[in-house]
């Protein structure tokens, strides 16, 4: 059985609660290891604020850069058929026939670094709805003011979206509600099913 996707549980906890989706995305519930979920949660949120409290500047690129390699190693070590992938900077990018398009056409998932009012943000790609416009599940999920940009809210997919974004939003390198933003702030995780590996 396929879980819902969840929202995040606080205003800092949107890294590892993407991640934590891509996992429920892909997999049915008794199918989803123990570790692979503590792992996540422990390794999320590993940055701190500027009066120092822990986690509440969420999560760090070298977290996300690292869970790639753990579960491309997890999957290894314990035969669970998964595979992650780290692209940032100028790989960062999201194009008919690119690295995140490929993933998706293969019912991957991709968690992407990008903005919600102004702020740094992630979120859970999962579904290519045409040439010009992506679904995805936005954990800080709340009802959105009237908007003006190119996306919409989705209301009845809770397995799968709950955003649909033109892609030309999310390419952008501005600030905007969805936009990857500055090149050095790009980050995209692709994790999808993989072959199950010898234990």
């Amino acid at each position: 059985m396929k879980n819902d996707l969840i929202s995040q549980s606080s205003e800092f906890d949107c890294g590892p609660t993407s991640l934590v989706n891509a996992i429920r995305f892909l997999y049915e519930r008794e199918e989803v290891p123990p570790a692979v979920l503590k792992h996540i949660w422990a390794m999320g949120n590993d940055t701190f604020n500027e009066q120092g409290h822990p986690g509440k500047h969420g999560t760090s690129k070298a977290s996300m850069r690292y869970m790639a390699e753990w579960l491309n190693a997890f999957g290894r070590g314990c035969g669970f058929p998964i595979r992650a992938r780290f692209l940032e900077l100028d790989g960062a990018v999201i194009t008919p026939g690119g690295d995140v398009w490929a993933c998706l056409t293969r019912g991957g998932c991709a968690v992407m670094r990008c903005h919600s009012g102004g702020y740094g943000h992630y979120v859970l790609l999962t579904a290519i709805l045409s040439e010009t416009e992506l679904g995805l599940f936005d954990p800080y999920d709340e009802e959105p003011e009237p908007h003006e940009e190119p996306w919409r809210c989705v209301a009845d997919e809770p397995k799968r979206m709950n955003r649909a974004v033109d892609l030309s939003v999310m390419n952008r390198f501005d600030k905007a509600d969805y936009a990857m933003g500055k090149r050095e702030e790009r980050e995209i995780l692709l994790v999808e099913r993989g072959e199950t590996h010898e234990a």
